[in-house]
């Protein structure tokens, strides 16, 4: 059997089970940039995220003897299993690190209904899928792996199913988020077999681009360190089976920074009513900030998921102005007497220029003080103008880059 049959297959078993998502036009990725730009939006499927499509696929293809089911989940995996657990009578249990956000929690216990049990373990993806792997060998429980089966692949390749039914063609282009690498090895390898001219993309968070590592090395390796905040996608090892199939499906992959994702988010909540995800901003990012399309294109971009937490946008609004340069952070030493802050003011701040964050403690044994000083610009040009008067001053002022170990105390 083809993998596009057995696409076909999963999408059968997933009749009246996973829902048809909407395929929709977005105006403003459209106008932005010259293509027609359709959004799939698994968002709105159940659980909020395509993956319920693998998780049930594999699920009702495997005989329970004992121990029922476990998995592994940044959240969104762990909602789709516990769904299918409930829709089969199973009894499971999901492991998800502590990272996951609490909306995500809850939603897995609300959808297993009390045949899933919650586990909330580890700092990372990969920690809560050691620890599920492990509980699986204890009790002879069935291991349901977020990404790396081919049943939870071809499960995932019913997306790209569904988009040609859809538009009743091939697009042009699909791009597609990546953590594991399920979602684009189970769509990239269905087009490459049914519409091999389809150009496919898959995107990752450049905090986390275990994918990107892999083809680099040949082979899957670990990752040294993660960004955890597109925290869907936040995965250190990309699959032993996603790796060979995304490597012979010929898609490309880049990567689109966080900041550029909380951008992202934020135009898809104020402009297009859509609540996304981190991991569900990830291809629209990348279409606007690092993909070219040809005018008139047909290009559909995967919203793989809308489970964002509320408290969460007060890092999203963080992280996007300082993406957009609009938003600095600097270690001034000021002179420990009177009208030192108010030559600061007058000299060194521009008209737009606003002080958001000023944290300072007056030491009395010594000539100078340092503060923490936040500034917001009006425009991302007058960063330039700020700089010079800094530079021209008599203060010492050092900038706090993104990237440094002091600015990651801060956001």
């Amino acid at each position: 059997m083809s993998f596009a049959d057995e696409v076909s297959a999963a999408a059968a078993r997933l009749g009246g089970v996973a829902r048809t998502t909407p395929l929709e036009v977005n105006q403003r990725l459209s106008e932005r940039t010259g293509a027609r730009v359709w959004f799939k939006r698994e968002d709105l499927q159940v659980g909020r995220s395509y993956k319920l499509r693998g998780a049930f696929n594999l699920l009702c293809q495997t005989e329970f003897a004992f121990g029922g089911a476990v998995c592994a989940s940044a959240g969104n995996h762990g909602q789709g299993v516990a769904y299918a657990c409930r829709r089969l009578g199973i009894e499971g249990r999901v492991h998800v690190p502590r990272t996951t956000p609490r909306q995500k929690r809850d939603r897995i216990s609300a959808l297993g209904q009390g045949m899933v049990q919650l586990v909330v373990d580890g700092d990372t993806y990969d920690d809560a899928a050691a620890l599920a792997k492990e509980y699986a060998q204890h009790t002879g429980a069935t291991l349901v792996p977020a990404f790396d089966d081919r049943r939870t692949v071809a499960g995932q390749g019913t997306v790209g199913l569904e988009i040609v039914q859809q538009l009743g063609g091939a697009p042009d282009v699909v791009v597609v988020p990546v953590g594991g690498g399920g979602l684009l090895s189970g769509v990239g390898t269905w087009f490459k077999e049914r519409f091999p001219r389809t150009r496919i993309i898959g995107v990752e968070p450049a905090g986390a681009a275990s994918m990107i590592a892999a083809m680099q090395a040949g082979s899957p390796v670990t990752l040294p360190e993660v960004d955890s905040f597109v925290d869907g996608a936040a995965v250190r090892r990309a699959g032993e089976v996603t790796f060979p199939m995304v490597r012979d499906s010929g898609a490309e992959l880049l990567t689109v920074s966080e900041g550029a994702v909380c951008t992202e988010m934020l135009e898809l909540y104020q402009i297009d009513g859509i609540i996304a995800e981190p991991a569900g901003a990830l291809a629209s990012a990348a279409l606007l900030e690092e993909i070219s399309v040809a005018p008139d294109s047909t290009v559909v971009c995967l919203l793989s998921g809308g489970n964002n937490d509320v408290s969460r946008y007060a890092e999203v609004v963080e992280r996007s102005m300082v993406h957009r340069g609009l938003k600095h952070y600097f270690l001034v030493e000021f002179p420990q007497e009177p009208g030192a802050l108010r030559r600061f003011l007058d000299e060194v701040l521009g008209k737009d220029d606003d002080i958001v964050l000023f944290e300072y403690i007056k030491r009395d044994n010594r000539e100078t003080g340092a503060a923490l000083v936040c500034i917001e610009l009006g425009r991302r040009e007058d960063y330039d103008l700020l700089w010079g008067r800094m530079k021209e001053s008599p203060l010492k002022i050092q900038h706090v880059a993104p990237g440094t170990t002091a600015y990651r105390f801060l956001i």
